[in-house]
């Protein structure tokens, strides 16, 4: 259920009214709405949200590590409607070592892979912005803060 301070964003109560208790709450920061979103509705509602709101572009996913809490990371899509110039974002909760459903079939650009979240069904899932051979995820908060001593010799 969305707070009253989302009753005047149509896309979430769009969201609400064509999904329940799959969007499980949300928060608007900066005049920028945010929906939290059952993990097995994910696919789904990005899916509406691209096709029939506008939302064409994935500008980031990121996620936060909310250690040690459970579950312990929120996946966050940052959404982008060039058309009617206006951005949302959809968070999703997941446990550790949870799978989340991929929306590369939504936006080929949903690649992520800093804090170890898998992602059931990703056609590449590899690292894009580390060496593949790196061990660790490097935004979660037991890593090291400045990291592990790696080599480039081979790169």
């Amino acid at each position: 259920m969305i707070p009253d301070s989302l009753k005047d964003s149509a896309v979430a109560v769009g969201l609400e009214q064509r999904f329940g208790a799959a969007v499980q709450g949300g928060h608007s920061d900066r005049s920028e709405p945010t929906v939290f979103v059952a993990p097995e509705s994910l696919l789904e509602v990005c899916r509406f949200l691209k096709s029939e709101q506008g939302f064409i572009r994935l500008s980031g996913i990121t996620a936060v590590d909310w250690f040690p809490a459970d579950p312990r990371f929120e996946v966050v899509y940052l959404l982008h409607s060039i058309e009617r110039n206006l951005r949302f974002r959809v968070k999703c909760r997941a446990a550790e070592g949870a799978e989340l459903e991929s929306m590369t079939p939504i936006w080929r650009s949903a690649n992520f892979d800093m804090f170890g979240v898998t992602f059931r069904n990703h056609p590449n899932l590899r690292r894009i912005l580390m060496p593949s051979d790196w061990e660790g995820h490097p935004l979660r908060k037991e890593y090291p803060i400045h990291g592990y001593k790696y080599s480039y010799q081979h790169e």
